[in-house]
């Protein structure tokens, strides 16, 4: 088993595909209710939540080390900060673990720590030291700037020519021509809505609709939700970087999110509480995944999604430290989650689109159909996060930064 572990929580696809088959159960007349089924579901993910692995803290990094020009033999160890989801080591389902094989195909022995997106993994990063770390953009991009992530010598990375181009170079976790991270998983946002309620040929124009339509809505409880609300204000054809926002386009921002209620409005973390909104009809509206959409179009709800004209998306990738102690064995552990079968595994578990589409089978197939994979027009729509800062990403001045996006974010969602 994994050397360090905190905490576990099972699968937001595992949890939307037993609720899915609930709800169509329910659809058919079945016993129980889609609010019983979605119920059930959130309450096994709180029980497998709340049993926490042992845990332990990681050795300590060693000085920066320059930019190997060739793989050397393994130290040994290999310590690992995950979002949580991001690696399995089978304590959930023991069929379900892409951790063994890379111990006993490398002599490098995982020490696994979990941290939650946002604060709580810049909280585990100043706490622990860490050869690798699933950075989102906003981690990346502090990461990047701070000198704590090493630059890659993509070469000795396995199966880093399978991912396409357009996402290593996403500029989340590249700087020049320098490369800090390799994609992992990606997602982008649609409008979700329910046709019972708007009606059949009521579809929503545009992601507008979010933010000024009639609720209930559920957006997604991220700080960067904030650069949602100005693509709404710049409009569908409006060229501007919503994550670059000089003071007065952020305050307009943050206005069109504060301009609803708590009655018209509510915040999902979880994929679930997508899911446990539309399934009874609560929801109009959800700035929703793909997979979520399709989850319950699957299961015979009236949920359809839109993907505006341009909308916000996101990439997490895998960085090495500055300061790693075991870079051979770090190196060999990018190879290894970039390859098709554990990004196979990876999209199946979290619902999200792997990194390298030699992993759209199988299973995970129903996943990249529902993201689109395949479709090259596709991501010429999305606009990918990257970390918000003063400079604007340019060097100019008059931006507002990730902090104060987090500052304002968190008197918004109280």
């Amino acid at each position: 088993m994994a050397g360090v572990t905190r905490g576990r929580a099972a699968r937001p696809a595992r949890v939307l595909a037993t609720a899915a088959a609930g709800l169509a159960l329910a659809a058919c007349g079945g016993p129980q209710t889609a609010t019983t089924v979605v119920a059930e579901a959130a309450a096994r993910t709180r029980q497998v939540a709340a049993s926490a692995s042992p845990s332990g803290t990681p050795s300590p990094s060693a000085s920066p080390a320059p930019t190997p020009t060739a793989l050397g033999k393994g130290e040994g160890t290999v310590n690992v900060l995950a979002l949580r989801g991001y690696v399995e080591y089978g304590g959930v389902d023991p069929t379900v673990n892409w951790i063994a094989a890379f111990e006993r195909n490398t002599g490098c022995r995982v020490r696994l720590t979990y941290a939650e997106r946002g604060e709580r993994l810049d909280q585990a990063l100043a706490e622990g030291s860490y050869d690798v770390v699933s950075a989102p953009p906003e981690t990346a991009g502090r990461l990047i700037a701070e000198g704590r992530a090493a630059p890659l010598a993509t070469r000795l990375v396995s199966h880093y020519r399978d991912i396409p181009k357009w996402l290593r170079t996403l500029p989340a976790f590249t700087a020049g021509d320098r490369v800090y991270g390799v994609p992992y998983l990606w997602a982008y946002h649609q409008v979700g809505y329910d046709r019972a309620q708007l009606g059949r040929d009521a579809a929503p124009a545009d992601i507008g609709a979010l933010f000024r339509d009639r609720g209930p809505v559920m957006l997604r409880d991220d700080p960067l939700t904030i650069a949602d609300a100005a693509l709404a204000l710049d409009g569908e054809d409006g060229t501007k970087d919503p994550f670059r926002l000089t003071r007065e386009r952020f305050d307009a921002a943050v206005a069109l999110l504060e301009a609803r209620g708590e009655d018209e409005r509510a915040f999902w973390r979880s994929s679930t509480d997508v899911v446990r909104g539309f399934a009874p009809g609560r929801l109009r509206l959800a700035q929703a995944l793909p997979y979520q959409v399709g989850v319950l179009a699957r299961a015979d709800r009236p949920v359809q999604g839109v993907t505006p004209r341009r909308t916000t998306g996101w990439a997490d990738a895998w960085m090495i430290t500055a300061g790693a102690a075991n870079v051979n064995c770090a190196y060999r552990w990018l190879g290894h989650v970039s390859s098709a079968d554990v990004q196979r595994e990876a999209a199946a578990w979290t619902g999200l689109a792997p990194a390298n589409p030699k992993a759209c089978t199988g299973r995970t197939r129903r996943i990249c159909d529902d993201y689109r994979v395949d479709d090259p027009g596709l991501r010429g729509r999305i606009v990918f996060a990257v970390r918000p800062t003063a400079d604007c990403g340019d060097g100019t001045t008059g931006c507002v930064d990730h902090a104060e996006w987090q500052r304002r974010w968190r008197e918004l969602v109280r």
